[in-house]
């Protein structure tokens, strides 16, 4: 339990991402929470890199409902400043903190609070030994320096723990995170780190966390962008949703070609802006043409099948009205709006 959500045992699976925001400034950090929070962030992962961000962490602590996880590096100190400031979990690296005392501490510290302790392993990060042992951080090296992490935590009497290996490499994190499913059932993060940019940030983490939510290996997920990181939500949702994962609007729209006479990407663009925040599931398709138009918005709650600057819109497969392009976006949102309305009665 992260706060009030469960993380694995069969439970949805968790959005999460992490500020980008100063560790120094309460107010920024805020704001950013609540911005997360409202795009759909189920848990917010804070940088505290030393003590005065720890006092930072629990002033952000006293401040906000979201589930707050405090991010450690070599600073065992901080661990525990920011476990006594209300932490809801800590993310370490058991062999970045120090010796077994200083680890043993931050467990100690995290088992009397009740919280659990996310080890995370990545690629740039790993032992040497394993390194040298491996040829490199190859998924086996990943895994084993996973597996004797969770060993450590078993000689210290604590289970309440999740696990994840990350690789900015596809599939050097597929290959590994199933191997370490095969060998522990321990809850997992999955994501690719250090993925990029939004386009191909996007594109390897669909392909790296899809890949692997569609064997049912990951309980939580972050899809890391560079910039933004409330645009990860939009990304995190969409992923999970095409796997049937999460409920919520799903958009379609056709790929155009010669025959379509609307502005078909524009619209679509304008309806996934409109629906960003609705959580009902709700299918409507933005289709350019007759000929694959009707049949796929009848598919769909709503739909539009394009004509020649106008549009033929479709509820539950019945036509309702045709209007002139001009007037679609308009039209599509009143319906969408009474969809919305009748589905929360």
């Amino acid at each position: 339990m992260v706060r009030d959500i469960q993380i694995g045992d069969n439970a949805p699976v968790v959005i999460q991402s992490m500020s980008n925001r100063s560790p120094y400034d309460a107010d920024s950090l805020l704001e950013q929470i609540d911005q997360l929070s409202k795009a759909g962030c189920r848990v917010v992962r804070l940088t505290v890199p030393d003590e005065n961000a720890a006092a930072v962490f629990s002033s952000v602590r006293r401040k906000t409902a979201v589930p707050l996880v405090a991010d450690i590096h070599f600073n065992y100190r901080c661990a525990i400043a920011a476990i006594e400031a209300g932490a809801d979990k800590v993310r370490i690296n058991p062999g970045n903190i120090g010796s077994r005392d200083r680890v043993q501490m931050v467990v100690d510290a995290a088992r009397a609070a009740g919280i659990p302790i996310r080890i995370g392993v990545n690629s740039g990060s790993l032992e040497k030994s394993l390194i040298e042992k491996y040829g490199g951080p190859t998924p086996e090296a990943l895994t084993e320096s996973a597996l004797g992490y969770i060993a450590l935590m078993e000689e210290m009497k604590f289970d309440n723990i999740v696990l994840s290996i990350k690789a900015s490499d596809v599939l050097t994190t597929i290959n590994a995170c199933r191997l370490l499913s095969q060998k522990t059932d321990v809850p997992q993060h999955v994501g690719i780190t250090e993925s990029g940019t939004v386009r191909t940030g996007s594109i390897k983490s669909a392909v790296g966390i899809g890949t692997l939510l569609a064997e049912g290996i990951g309980d939580t997920i972050r899809v890391s962008l560079a910039g933004d990181p409330v645009r990860e939500i939009f990304v995190a949702k969409e992923i999970l949703k095409s796997l049937d994962l999460q409920k919520g609007p799903v958009v379609i729209a056709c790929p155009t070609c010669g025959r379509t006479e609307i502005d078909v990407e524009n619209l679509a663009t304008k309806v996934e802006e409109l629906v960003a925040d609705i959580n009902v599931p709700i299918k409507i398709a933005v289709m350019g043409c007759v000929v694959n138009g009707p049949g796929e918005a009848k598919d769909a709650d709503i739909g539009v099948a394009g004509g020649k600057h106008e549009g033929l819109i479709f509820v539950k497969g019945n036509q309702a009205v045709k209007v002139p392009e001009s007037e679609l976006l308009d039209t599509l949102k009143k319906y969408i709006v009474e969809f919305t309305e009748n589905y929360n009665t």
